[in-house]
């Protein structure tokens, strides 16, 4: 199974310069938890609701002034939409991350695959390694 075969498209992304206010009203409509952030007509981080929470909210830092591209993970793991499932699940463990954006052939975004989508686009014994991979335990 390939990898447009389940992930959800199109993508949100944002802007470099983006508040992380607007960042967290996009998540908030499009009910999701990650969004790449752009700049130059090319990725170059990716902001969580994790992001929003430990280095904004945490810190008490004005999320009307805070932008994107200071509080993003910064490089952008993703795959390619004719790339086997399999191939993005073994990234996903292998970097210990829920979503990977998904670039075609001319490398643009054309989709996030994530957890839930492999939870509903393969079997549950694939589902559940993932889960299993990418949920740390913390002590």
């Amino acid at each position: 199974m390939k990898v447009n075969e389940v992930m959800h498209a199109p993508a949100e992304w944002v802007g470099a310069e983006t508040s992380v206010q607007d960042v967290a009203a996009l998540m908030a409509r499009a009910d999701i938890g990650a969004i790449p952030v752009g700049q130059d007509d090319r990725l170059i981080g990716i902001i969580t609701d994790r992001d929003l929470a430990l280095r904004v909210v945490a810190l008490g830092r004005d999320a009307k002034t805070t932008r994107a591209d200071e509080v993003m993970s910064p490089g952008v793991v993703y795959c390619r939409t004719e790339e086997d499932v399999e191939d993005a699940i073994h990234l996903m463990d292998q970097k210990q991350i829920r979503r990977l954006p998904v670039l075609d052939d001319r490398k643009r975004l054309v989709g996030m695959l994530s957890l839930g989508d492999v939870a509903h686009g393969t079997g549950l014994h694939l589902a559940g390694e993932l889960a299993r991979a990418v949920a740390g335990h913390h002590r």
